[in-house]
């Protein structure tokens, strides 16, 4: 078990190391607007697609490896996962709609809409969870 001194030290690195990630996601969000948006204009982006399905699978296992580590950082500090509800349990519907998104952009083929529809929608709620994690990871940093 980690020294306990180091434990403020290694909340602060997994509250950054998320935000970058967050970052990194609303990068992926832009990419995924400027796709959008030319394809309805029918004049494709190809250097952003190609940018966004290269990044997408990264980011993916960054955003997991993130919740992860807090999981890990928070039975390490208190024995338990579940020290902090609120903020673990928003940290599971990202993962779970990051997966989601990234399970449902391998279907997404040709014209067909559906996908793509579903592909916005969780990449939407990642964006939004990820704005209420951080200030709730902030309530419990601050």
């Amino acid at each position: 078990m980690p020294d306990k001194e180091f434990m403020p030290y290694l909340k602060l690195l997994h509250g950054g190391f998320n935000f970058m990630v967050f970052l990194l996601f609303l990068f992926q969000a832009v990419l995924g607007l400027k796709i959008r948006s030319g394809r309805k204009k029918q004049e494709p982006d190809y250097r952003a697609v190609k940018v966004h399905r290269k990044t997408g699978p990264v980011f993916v296992f960054l955003g997991v490896s993130g919740f992860l580590a807090g999981k890990v950082l928070v039975y390490l500090d208190h024995g338990q996962f579940m020290k902090y509800p609120l903020h673990y349990f928003t940290g599971s519907a990202i993962t779970l709609c990051i997966i989601l998104a990234f399970l449902i952009s391998r279907r997404i083929r040709g014209p067909e809409v559906r996908f793509r529809e579903q592909h916005f929608r969780f990449g939407l709620a990642v964006i939004c969870l990820y704005i209420v994690q951080i200030f709730l990871g902030l309530g419990i940093l601050l």
